[in-house]
C-alpha cells in the first residue's frame, strides 16, 4: 500500500505572511499560541523537544530528517502543496530546494491549493488576500513550464507511467476546468512526460454542476472532511450537551443568580466548540463504497483546527494512536478489496495547526507514526524500497 501524507510548506517566513499576520509569523504561530477551549481538550499541541522547524534551515536538515522518519514508518511519499496566483508564487522556495538536492531521496507530487487566501480564517471581512483568476490561458502555460522540472524529476509519483498531478478544489475553476486540463495533457506530450495522471481531492459532491468527475483520471476521499461530507448524523457533533468550561461557567452563573442574585452576563455569541466523534467518522470511512470511477482512498490522523479558528473551529474527540492503528489496518484492507487500489491519501504529514500530523509531538511521541508502520506490517503491505 502506498500512502502519500499531504504535505504543508508553511515553516518558514515569507515577506506576505508578515504583512497579513505579523513579522515571523508561519504555522507555529498558531500552534503556539492554541489553548485549551473545553475539558480534556488536548491544546495546545508542543512537537517532541521543542523541535519548531525551519524548512529553510541549513544543509536542508529538516527535510531529511521527515524524509527519514517517513521511510522508518512506511509513508510512501508526500503531496506537497503549491501555491500559483497567476505567476505569483507563495511558500515555494521548500520544494524548490528539495527539487534540487537529489541527495533527498522521497517520492513526492504536487497539489495544486488553487483557492484564493482570504483572512476568512481569522475575520468575519473575509477580505481576499490573494486572488485567482483561471481565465488566462497563458498562465495556464506559464503554470506547466514552471512545474515541469518537478514532473520530470525521477522522484516524482508516476501513475499510470503519468505524473500525478493533484488539483485541490477543481470546480472553482468552473468553465476554464475543462480547457485547462485538455491544454495541460497536450503540453505533457509535447515535453516529454508522456501526459498527465490527474486527481482531484477536495470534492463533497460529485453531482455538482459546477464539477465533471469525468474529466479527472482519479479522485481521492480527503478525510475526514469528506465522511463528514456523507451526513454523518447529528448526534455526532456535540454542543451545548458536553461539560465543557464554558457550560459550567453558565452552570455557575444560574446558581449564584438563584441563591445570592448575582448574574452573569452571557455574551449573545458565545458558543461551544464543534465536536465529532473520532470512532463514528472513521466508521463511516469504513462504510464508504467508490462512488464510480478511479476512487483513491482517504484516512486520517487527527482532526483540531482550533489553533487558526478558536471556538469557530471544530475537533475529533476520542482520538488515541491505538485507534488510528486500529482503523488504518482496517482502511488498508478496505482499499484493496472494495476499492481495488493500492494508493491511499493520508491527513496528514505536518498539518499541525490543524491536528493532522505523524511528526513526533510531546504527547504521543513516535506512537502515530508507529501505527502507521505496524498497520501495514500487519497488513503485509509495508513498502518495499
Amino acid at each position: 500500500m502506498n500512502i502519500i501524507a499531504a504535505y504543508l510548506p508553511q515553516f518558514h517566513c515569507i515577506p506576505e505572511n508578515d504583512k497579513w499576520w505579523g513579522k515571523g509569523f508561519t504555522e507555529w504561530t498558531n500552534v503556539k499560541k492554541a489553548r485549551p477551549l473545553f475539558e480534556g481538550h488536548r491544546q495546545p499541541r508542543r512537537p517532541l523537544n521543542n523541535n519548531y522547524y525551519n524548512l529553510l534551515d541549513d544543509g536542508n536538515k529538516t527535510w531529511r530528517w521527515q524524509i527519514d522518519l517517513a521511510k522508518e514508518y512506511g509513508i510512501f511519499g508526500f503531496s506537497i502543496y503549491h501555491y500559483w496566483f497567476n505567476g505569483k508564487l507563495l511558500l515555494e522556495q521548500p520544494v524548490e530546494n528539495f527539487l534540487k538536492d537529489k541527495t533527498l531521496e522521497m517520492p513526492f507530487c504536487i497539489c495544486w491549493a488553487n483557492e484564493k487566501w482570504t483572512n476568512g480564517w481569522v475575520s468575519s471581512e473575509n477580505r481576499v488576500l490573494m486572488e485567482q483568476d483561471f481565465s488566462d490561458k497563458e498562465d495556464w502555460i506559464n503554470h506547466f513550464m514552471y512545474l515541469l522540472p518537478f514532473f520530470q524529476d525521477k522522484r516524482y509519483i508516476r501513475i499510470d507511467n503519468k505524473p500525478l498531478m493533484i488539483i485541490y478544489v477543481p470546480y472553482l475553476m468552473e468553465k476554464y476546468l475543462e480547457p485547462f486540463l485538455k491544454c495541460w495533457r497536450e503540453l505533457a506530450e509535447k515535453n516529454g512526460v508522456n501526459g498527465i495522471t490527474f486527481a482531484f481531492q477536495h470534492v463533497r459532491n460529485y453531482n455538482d454542476p459546477k464539477f465533471k468527475k469525468e474529466l479527472f483520471d482519479y479522485g481521492m476521499e480527503f478525510q475526514p472532511d469528506f465522511a463528514l461530507s456523507r451526513k454523518v448524523e447529528n448526534r455526532n457533533f456535540i454542543q451545548a450537551a458536553k461539560e465543557t468550561t464554558v457550560n459550567k461557567m453558565f452552570k455557575l452563573s444560574s446558581w449564584l443568580q438563584k441563591n445570592y442574585g448575582i448574574y452573569i452576563h452571557r455574551r449573545r455569541n458565545q458558543r461551544d466548540v464543534k465536536r465529532f466523534s473520532y470512532d463514528e467518522v472513521w466508521e463511516k470511512i469504513l462504510s464508504l463504497q467508490p462512488e464510480g470511477g478511479n476512487i483513491i482512498p482517504g484516512a486520517f490522523v487527527d482532526w483540531d483546527n482550533t489553533s487558526r479558528k478558536g471556538k469557530a473551529g471544530s475537533v475529533a474527540v476520542g482520538v488515541t494512536p491505538e485507534k488510528f492503528y486500529g482503523y488504518l489496518k482496517r482502511q488498508i484492507i478496505h482499499a484493496k478489496t472494495v476499492y481495488h487500489q493500492n494508493y491511499m491519501v493520508l491527513f496528514a504529514w505536518n498539518e499541525w495547526a490543524e491536528s493532522g500530523y505523524l511528526e513526533p509531538d510531546e504527547d504521543n511521541q513516535y506512537k502515530m507514526l508507529s501505527a502507521v508502520k505496524h498497520a501495514l506490517i500487519d497488513t503485509g503491505e509495508f513498502p518495499i524500497r
